[in-house]
């Protein structure tokens, strides 16, 4: 196979598109900054809290809608041994949107606050709160890198351009543009590249179901011809860890920085719950065309293409199908097409963990701990330096394993098991304070490590029931263990912030030994997001409790 010279001329162009796109929306921040009486954090970071509903409509869809989302479901419905019974996602991130545009969105926007990690400074304190930023670090790198994974197999198998060159380039492409503007180059090229996503796939979904090699996926959806029916099955023994899945999926995402930007960033608590209901039915129709390019795959008689004999699941490639597809299954320019939906949907996503890690990095750790007299200008640089960091970070990674399932599944563990239970407690319990969040997030995460994990080796100290060799021979938990776990740390919090402030509110323990100053840390949570260099300032504590000054463009 030689280098794809028209395929490479085409995805040339996407990117040159992709960067003007991106050029023009850091113009278009630079003059809404002018406009704003908000400081230049909030212009890039949250777009001045006055981005378009439509605009804010596809940067939050376009963000759920990664190369992890369109591969992952033709790879789980392709699959013989999974199916489309296991190809979850479109369907949890629709519980994603609906609890967070009822539930969450109020809260975060009610108090105005600039990151998702400010309820925890604000409550916590520095200390803690910044052990608990660690997670959410991390899974926004891992994010970056499982993204960048999905683009560079893809490329590999469509344009026969170098894996390590692919990833490169959309790695610098996605970097540079998220750099010029903040959140509304995101956004804005967010919305040339779900535009992308829809037609370019839908295009090539026709080509695909008409192609010769393959049956009618109506009757191999429930019938064995070349391999098991794609529609899969759960069973009763599988269900459990089925369940655990669909939770992670729904509500993990919950514990995304990324999505609460989006929401912060709307003008209005209704434009925000507008935005996540529209979102979660834009997931569902982006998923539709993934789900038939895998039944078309679990369709073909592959020793008939050009592909030949074994089959891409035989030989390993099941999470490549996509590309696979496209590649043997299509007209060579139609699977160029399609080659720019995964690259559309790869940096839509990247972009989003890129700013999303850099918010919280740059507010909730340099400017509130490490130097909060901070100028503008000066966290303008932070910011940038913060996003060319993580996105080398993420990068790097890529070339360490090629698994999309591996960096997915350690990013969403940690947000589910750690991150999500943290989340409610300080959003709705009043009573959580540092004493329960530090035991929640210790005890979460000595259970996370100790249930082990077969694709990163590390096998399990702790056998859940049900816990047995899977069909490869690995030791794997088909309990909902991370489920547990989950609700395991949301108890811990709740119970010992309870004991905490008993104690120390009857005076079983003398104030002085009170660490966490949980008494005090009371009123502060009360009233908001409180600048760092007036958290000591009771007239501000005050002054946001009065909810007539807001910050509007």
């Amino acid at each position: 196979m030689v280098l794809n010279v028209p395929g490479l001329v085409v995805m040339g162009l996407f990117y040159v598109l992709i960067l003007g796109t991106g050029i023009w929306a850091s113009m278009r921040s630079k003059k809404e900054e002018k406009k704003c009486k908000g400081d230049g954090m909030e212009i890039t970071l949250l777009a001045g809290r006055n981005i378009n509903l439509l605009v804010g409509i596809f940067t939050l869809t376009a963000t759920w809608v990664g190369g992890g989302f369109i591969l992952g479901i033709a790879e789980a419905v392709y699959n013989p041994t999974l199916g489309l019974v296991w190809a979850l996602m479109p369907v949890p991130y629709i519980l994603t949107f609906f609890l967070g545009g009822i539930f969450f969105a109020k809260p975060m926007r009610e108090n105005k606050y600039l990151t998702m990690m400010d309820p925890f400074q604000i409550k916590y304190g520095d200390v803690l709160s910044s052990a608990l930023i660690l997670p959410a670090l991390v899974a926004d790198v891992l994010w970056v890198a499982r993204t960048l994974v999905s683009l560079g197999g893809t490329m590999s198998v469509i344009l026969d351009l170098s894996y390590v060159y692919s990833i490169i380039i959309s790695s610098v492409v996605a970097i540079a543009y998220t750099l010029m503007g903040g959140l509304y180059s995101v956004a804005y090229t967010d919305v040339i590249q779900l535009i992308l996503i829809f037609v370019s796939l839908y295009v090539c979904v026709p080509f695909m179901m008409t192609n010769e090699n393959s049956l009618d996926i109506s009757m191999t959806a429930y019938n064995q011809t070349f391999q098991a029916p794609w529609v899969g099955k759960v069973e009763l023994q599988d269900a459990g860890k089925w369940f655990d899945d669909f939770m992670v999926l729904a509500l993990g995402g919950l514990a995304y920085q990324a999505f609460y930007q989006r929401i912060l960033s709307a003008s209005s608590y209704t434009q925000a719950q507008v935005t996540c209901f529209a979102s979660s039915a834009f997931c569902l129709v982006l998923g539709i065309p993934s789900i038939l390019i895998g039944a078309v795959a679990a369709s073909t008689d592959w020793n008939s293409t050009s592909y030949g004999s074994p089959s891409p699941y035989e030989r390993g490639q099941a999470g490549s199908i996509l590309p696979i597809a496209l590649q043997y299954l299509t007209p060579a320019y139609i699977s160029i097409i399609g080659i720019g939906a995964v690259a559309a949907a790869v940096m839509s996503s990247m972009d989003s963990a890129l700013l999303s890690s850099a918010s919280m990095f740059s507010s909730n750790i340099y400017k509130n701990i490490l130097r909060k007299q901070a100028s503008d200008r000066e966290m303008q640089w932070v910011i940038r330096i913060s996003v060319v960091v993580v996105g080398l970070a993420g990068t790097a990674l890529t070339f360490l394993d090629n698994s999309v399932l591996v960096f997915w599944l350690v990013g969403v563990d940690m947000s589910y098991t750690i991150m999500f239970p943290q989340l409610v407690c300080v959003l709705f319990f009043k009573v959580s304070n540092g004493y329960g969040a530090s035991t929640g997030y210790l005890l979460g995460m000595a259970l996370r490590l100790m249930s082990g994990e077969p694709l990163i080796g590390l096998p399990p100290l702790i056998r859940f029931p049900g816990c047995r060799l899977d069909a490869e021979g690995t030791l794997t938990q088909f309990f909902p263990f991370r489920t547990t776990i989950m609700l395991t740390s949301l108890v811990s919090i709740v119970l010992v912030s309870w004991l905490a402030s008993i104690i120390f509110n009857k005076g079983l323990l003398a104030e002085r030994w009170d660490v966490f100053k949980i008494n005090r840390r009371l009123a502060k949570s009360a009233g908001g997001r409180v600048p760092p260099q007036d958290q000591k300032d009771p007239s501000v504590v005050k002054q946001l409790l009065d909810t007539s000054t807001t910050t509007s463009c």
